[in-house]
């Protein structure tokens, strides 16, 4: 059993709660990089998300037209 797996069989039923604990870790690397990688780390809360069941899987974001 992967860890990715023991950390979803530990959060079942509390999925809300872990995305609101990867929602507020997000904020904080935010304010520390004073916002200088925030869409990697947006990024990274849906993807993180995603694997623990919070949210539905939504399609990428378009990247700028230029």
């Amino acid at each position: 059993m992967s860890v990715m797996d023991k950390l979803k069989q530990m959060l079942k039923g509390h999925e809300d709660k872990a995305g609101q604990g990867i929602d507020k870790a997000g904020d904080y690397v935010d304010g520390r990089t004073q916002g200088k990688y925030s869409r990697h780390v947006d990024t990274a809360q849906d993807r993180l998300k995603q694997q623990l069941g919070d949210t539905p899987q939504r399609p990428p974001e378009e990247p700028p037209q230029r």
